[in-house]
């Protein structure tokens, strides 16, 4: 990741761990072209970035280029994304590894994969939890 990005999503992920500050930045609403640097980031593929975003790639194409921000709603998400990838980076040491713990299914969360869980704002909170708990070593 570009210095430059990983000092802005460093400033991004320390409001996604602050509700207030979460809250007011999202209504201030996050450039569109960020919801591409997700996708970059988490290496998604079109479809998995449309689901998180609930938008075409189009549109975001579209509102990126015509420099929009994305809905508070979005903006909230996202902001919490860049948060959970913070975290996982921490928890896991590196970037890949945490990517590749994301796309399989996890004990602590039922089973379920923790990249399907992004598309939701609690599903962003129960991976977040869950890597809070690997973390402190709570594997149960």
């Amino acid at each position: 990741m570009p210095a430059a990005l990983r000092k802005k999503w460093a400033a991004w992920g320390r409001a996604g761990q602050d509700a207030f500050a979460l809250v007011m930045e999202a209504r201030k609403g996050v450039p569109a072209a960020t919801a591409f640097e997700v996708g970059e980031a988490f290496q998604l593929q079109a479809n998995e970035l449309e689901a998180i975003y609930e938008l075409s790639t189009k549109t975001l194409r579209t509102y990126s280029q015509e420099k929009k921000p994305l809905s508070p709603a979005s903006s909230e998400k996202t902001l919490k994304i860049i948060s959970l990838y913070n975290l996982g980076v921490e928890v896991f040491g590196e970037a890949a590894a945490f990517l590749r713990w994301l796309d399989k299914p996890a004990h602590g969360l039922d089973g379920e994969v923790p990249l399907k869980l992004l598309e939701t704002s609690g599903g962003i909170d129960l991976v977040s939890e869950e890597l809070a708990r690997i973390a402190y070593g709570d594997l149960s």
